[in-house]
């Protein structure tokens, strides 16, 4: 799918009705979502620039995701889709600069191009080119980057509390419970993980426009809106090592408190069984069948050898309270 935004009074249209072979002169940003190969044809030979395909675009080199070809400068990021899901990923997205437009290239539907498409749509800077829709771009991907980790990490902070303040039944706990905690655990640190991915690659494009940044003649502004930009990645990242690093520590102090619950359940079998060993050995002396016994003829021989059961099972279950093994 091709999308062609240009200005339109103070704000950025969708052109409607695009003709591949016809660009209009006054756009500034074009978007392609799983581009067909007619599409790659049509925007390379209109804008002049070669189109990466998708193989290219996955591509870890930074040769191969930060380079300039034909004056033109190619910027692949990693960004994070589907964050409010229970199956987070993140793809490949191009950044295309060329003669002051923009040319996008993506094979998912990350949420801040949504969000600048109907932020630009209600108000655009005046005179707004390829480069200023790059920077709004950049910040909403940094801003989003910024919102998954707040909800992480007072999701984390929720799965803290259920560990080790547990209300009620919880107290006791349960193989159920245990297990959504690990999961819950298990998808805030692989969320935590991409967002780190993410904001790695991004950075690394504002390091990569900043550096550019002389060449292309920016103004002022928006070298200072980089500055910003760069200084909030690395407080970003810093936030996401921290992040990574408590959800490592609540991951320990749940597979703590499930061994500890093992522990309880193994000691009170133990238990049980050294307090019903006495009883069992009474009961095993005067189950035998030897013809001569003092007790086989005794007429209060059963009650009293119950009663000696019961005493034998009473004695280890109080020594053991005495001695607070219990």
């Amino acid at each position: 799918m091709l999308t062609i935004f240009a200005p339109s009074g103070s704000a950025l249209k969708k052109v409607e009705g695009v003709d591949l072979g016809a660009l209009p002169a006054n756009a500034v940003w074009v978007d392609m979502v799983n581009p067909t190969p007619e599409e790659d044809h049509a925007v390379e030979g209109l804008v002049q620039i070669a189109v990466p395909t998708r193989e290219e675009m996955q591509e870890i080199e930074i040769s191969s995701r930060l380079y300039v070809e034909n004056g033109a400068r190619y910027m692949t990021a990693i960004l994070m889709c589907g964050a409010d899901s229970d199956a987070p990923r993140t793809t490949p997205v191009t950044f295309i600069l060329s003669d002051h437009r923009l040319v996008t290239v993506r094979y998912d539907m990350p949420k801040p191009f949504a969000l600048v498409e109907n932020k630009l749509a209600r108000a655009a800077t005046p005179g707004i080119n390829g480069e200023s829709v790059l920077l709004e771009l950049l910040e909403a991907v940094v801003d989003r980057c910024a919102d998954i980790l707040e909800r992480a990490g007072a999701d984390v902070d929720g799965v803290s509390r259920e560990i080790f303040e547990p209300e009620g039944s919880a107290r006791t706990g349960h193989a159920r419970r245990y297990s959504d905690i690990l999961i819950a655990i298990g998808r805030k640190g692989d969320l935590t993980s991409k967002v780190r991915e993410s904001l790695v690659s991004i950075g690394r494009v504002v390091t990569f426009v900043v550096a550019e940044a002389d060449n292309v003649k920016w103004s002022k502004e928006m070298r200072a809106q980089l500055k910003t930009m760069q200084r909030d990645v690395a407080s970003l990242s810093d936030h996401a090592s921290y992040l990574s690093n408590k959800i490592t520590f609540v991951l320990d102090a749940m597979l703590g408190v499930v061994n500890l619950e093992q522990n309880n359940i193994i000691k009170l079998f133990s238990v049980m069984a050294v307090v019903l060993m006495p009883p069992t050995l009474i009961a095993s002396v005067y189950g035998m069948n030897f013809k001569v016994m003092p007790e086989l003829e005794w007429q209060h021989g059963y009650p009293m050898a119950l009663i000696m059961m019961v005493f034998a099972a009473i004695g280890p279950y109080v020594f053991f309270k005495w001695k607070k093994w219990l």
